[in-house]
């Protein structure tokens, strides 16, 4: 289907939502931006006004592109305004029900050859599709925040999708300036799946008391790492950190490697969300009370962490979630990892990294450290992953 410049729908004026908007527009598409609070669309406005208004201080804009880019978004809460859209993208709450609610509803708006969209993280594109007249003209499109920032978009076809529709997403995507990945409909995809163990081993070293935050965050910026783990989950917010480790866990019939941590929860029941609530991890309101860092817990730490982030990245190529060079797109685009991490263990030795996960069975006997085929295959053979 050719999308060129055509009229985009996004259904929800949030974050996210505006963000791709934005994304859409700065591209040279009109766009209709749905939500059913007015106030929503009222901050959306003000909120690209603002943007806009730095970005033609700082000379990235011009006033010709300040005022289109404006005039381009039309904001409604009526659904009859999204007649003449070529596609549309679902930006709402992270809900099952609601999607499902939401793609009905389109399907009985729009004509039969629109394009449908969800920007889903981590729900099943193939069960949303599953309620729907036409689940073959469905698929995920997963941006990532803020949307006009960052590179990454998942391109995520539902087992029903028509192949071509996702070669049209990827050659638009392309078209917008992202960076496109495709992914199998698996639970968290791409990057919130091989990301797990960032969180997860973090918070593991942390509950076993082997290092304290500071050293864990220290060590994995030693490493190249823009955040530590526990200074990026106060980041994102720990209640939707929680949620989508929650939400993985039970996709994966309760795998122990993506299994949450009692930490996290309680975090999350005290209200410590993050810095959007003025404490996680670390107090936002007072710089006292930082515990030091052990340098010499450094190596420890990173390659219990980052063994498994290769092991993770390892299962899924194994899996056939991604191509080796989508995968390591995606982390390095969507999550801004220093390097992709087959080309890590490519660096490292997949040797190196067998022994740490082997040790760590041995040391806990849990099948969480359980090592990805590939790796004993890859090491058998004395090669390597083919990236390039």
């Amino acid at each position: 289907m050719e999308i060129g410049r055509a009229q985009i729908g996004i259904i929800g004026a949030g974050a996210m939502g505006s963000g791709i908007a934005q994304v859409a527009a700065q591209s040279g598409h009109r766009v209709i931006l749905i939500d059913q609070n007015p106030e929503a669309l009222e901050r959306s406005e003000r909120a690209l006004a603002s943007v806009a208004d730095r970005l033609l201080e700082k000379g990235r804009w011009s006033k010709a592109q300040h005022a289109s880019i404006q005039q381009s978004i039309h904001r409604s809460s009526d659904w009859n305004d999204l007649a003449g859209c070529k596609l549309i993208i679902e930006a709402i709450i992270e809900d099952f029900e609601i999607k499902r609610n939401v793609f009905q509803k389109l399907e009985q708006t729009v004509d039969v050859n629109v394009l449908l969209a969800s920007n889903t993280s981590s729900l099943s594109l193939t069960g949303i599709a599953g309620c729907l007249m036409h689940p073959e003209r469905f698929l995920g499109l997963h941006f990532f925040n803020p949307a006009p920032l960052m590179d990454l978009v998942e391109v995520i076809p539902a087992l029903q999708t028509n192949a071509d529709h996702v070669l049209d997403m990827v050659e638009l995507m392309n078209e917008w300036g992202k960076k496109p990945v495709i992914a199998k409909d698996t639970p968290g995809f791409i990057v919130n799946r091989v990301a797990r163990p960032f969180y997860g081993e973090a918070l593991r070293i942390f509950e076993e008391g082997i290092a304290n935050k500071q050293t864990i965050d220290a060590a994995m910026r030693d490493q190249g790492f823009r955040m530590g783990p526990f200074e990026l989950m106060d980041l994102i917010g720990n209640d939707v950190n929680y949620a989508v480790t929650q939400s993985v866990f039970e996709a994966f019939y309760y795998d122990p490697r993506y299994r949450p941590s009692l930490i996290q929860k309680r975090h999350v029941e005290a209200g410590w969300l993050g810095k959007k609530s003025g404490r996680g991890y670390y107090d936002y309101s007072s710089k006292d009370g930082a515990e030091p860092i052990d340098k010499h817990k450094f190596q420890e730490v990173s390659e219990r962490i980052i063994a498994l982030l290769i092991n993770e990245a390892a299962d899924a190529l194994y899996l056939n979630i991604a191509s080796a060079q989508d995968l390591e797109t995606a982390m390095t685009k969507g999550v801004n990892y220093p390097k992709g991490l087959l080309r890590w263990a490519n660096e490292w030795g997949i040797d190196r990294t067998l022994q740490v996960l082997n040790q760590l069975r041995e040391r806990y006997h849990e099948d969480r450290y359980r090592p990805s085929p590939i790796l004993s295959q890859l090491n058998a053979n004395n090669s390597t992953f083919l990236i390039d």
